[in-house]
């Protein structure tokens, strides 16, 4: 079973989460949290599998909830939740160490299905939709130089020159199936380059890359 916690500050968005959770076969809700405190809270007695995070919640909000929750317990894993689909907190909570992203409007089956991807130790963002918030942030406003608060991993520069080409690839949306077609190489040795690459830019999943890939300028929003 897929243990989910529960954190909106919604009560209505609670019991609805939970009725469509607890009717799936693999998956039970073991707790609930209406702000980000709780959610912490909650994850450090009940070591959830998941955390569905609403981002905006009154006093500790889901970004900084998911920061603490993940680097504290790497072994939980994060799904964001937003009202809005272009919203600069998503782009943090996946820079926090969030799994993936869904905006709260998605269909019953697609939240399902983003939990249990989620749990795979996938990332549940919509390739096209990740690099159009991270095109849209990450590079807008004339933040053609990575924040010095948060410098480009020193990783970046020690890519190989396929590992770069990969990680591109992973920013423009492609799977791993996809970038061994383009690069006439097995999936296996897509795989391979990819776990590699992670190890050295310091990231756990394919929305940290791309988010790294953007501020290292190896890509730029439109292309």
């Amino acid at each position: 079973m897929i243990k989910v916690l529960l954190a909106d500050d919604h009560a209505l968005v609670r019991v609805g989460f939970k009725l469509m959770l607890d009717a799936q076969p693999d998956m039970c809700v073991v707790g609930e949290a209406g702000d980000g405190a709780g959610a912490v809270d909650l994850s450090r007695r009940l070591r959830p599998d998941v955390v569905l995070m609403d981002l905006h919640m009154p006093g500790l909000d889901g970004v900084r909830a998911t920061e603490l929750i993940t680097s504290e317990l790497p072994e939980v894993r994060v799904l964001a939740l937003s009202t809005f689909d272009l919203d600069e907190n998503v782009v943090a909570a996946l820079r926090a160490g969030a799994g993936g992203f869904l905006p709260k409007d998605v269909s019953p089956e697609e939240l399902i299905e983003g939990v249990r991807v989620v749990h795979r130790g996938e990332s549940a963002v919509a390739p096209r939709l990740l690099t159009r918030l991270i095109g849209t942030f990450v590079r807008a406003a004339g933040a053609l130089e990575a924040s010095p608060r948060r410098p480009v991993p020193a990783g970046v520069a020690g890519l190989t020159e396929r590992e770069r080409e990969i990680l591109v690839l992973i920013a423009r949306g492609r799977s791993n199936a996809e970038i061994a077609t383009a690069l006439s190489v097995s999936p296996s040795t897509v795989k391979n380059h990819v776990t590699n690459l992670f190890a050295k830019i310091g990231v756990r999943d394919r929305a940290q890359a791309v988010i790294v890939a953007y501020e290292a300028a190896l890509v730029h929003p439109g292309e």
